[in-house]
């Protein structure tokens, strides 16, 4: 994996979140045995971070990177944090479903952590629904332009969306059952194996929203 490049589905939800049915290692085994072209996950469980699961077996056995992150809620809809800490989680209420979308900016760039505005072409939890009433909001630089769970219109809306603020897009596949994972993901041209390498990684700004499988 380090000679080559490397695609990552960054959205993704197990039965740790509450609307979550799949088990990561049902992932891992959909993934294999459908040849999906993923060479790995990001668990972004729902208003949490999940610090108690240690999925490195489960990476080695299956050949996966596997890395958490999470999925909070914002005035402007959902957002993926990507580099979550200790001391980030002490910083902002994971689990308020209020949060202002620029505090939790502010927040993650104080703690070396990158927050992506998530399916946001999506009505009522998504960006592109709020603008017109709160305007656009300050610090975002990444949304998620290529969602698998988007219906009709929705990743339209949010390419137009990031075209419109100059943002560049991510893609992951929102999975919930197991099926869903790696309908979309993001193509990586160099080695991201841990958290902080994400981070990096979302920071060089080095990175393509791309469809994998349908």
């Amino acid at each position: 994996m380090e000679t080559r490049i490397v695609i990552l589905d960054l959205h993704a939800h197990s039965i740790k979140s509450d609307d979550g049915r799949a088990k990561v290692r049902n992932y891992c085994q959909w993934i294999r045995s459908r040849n999906i072209g993923i060479d790995g996950f990001v668990l972004t469980e729902h208003r949490q971070f999940d610090f108690e699961s240690d999925y490195s077996g489960l990476a080695e056995q299956f050949g996966l990177v596997i890395l958490k992150g999470s999925e909070v809620e914002t005035e402007y809809g959902h957002v993926l944090v990507f580099g979550v800490t200790e001391p980030l989680t002490r910083e902002f209420d994971f689990t308020s479903i209020g949060l202002s979308l620029e505090d939790v900016i502010e927040a993650c760039n104080r703690n070396d952590a990158v927050a992506v505005p998530c399916h946001p072409g999506r009505k009522r939890v998504g960006m592109s629904a709020h603008i017109d009433a709160l305007g656009a909001p300050k610090g975002v630089r990444i949304v998620e332009v290529r969602n698998g769970g988007s219906r009709g219109e929705e990743d339209d809306i949010a390419h137009r969306l990031a075209d419109r603020f100059d943002y560049l897009g991510i893609g992951g596949s929102d999975a919930h059952i197991v099926s869903q994972i790696g309908r979309c993901a993001t193509r990586f041209p160099n080695p991201v194996t841990t958290e902080a390498e994400l981070v990096r990684a979302l920071r060089a700004e080095e990175f393509e929203a791309i469809s994998v499988a349908g």
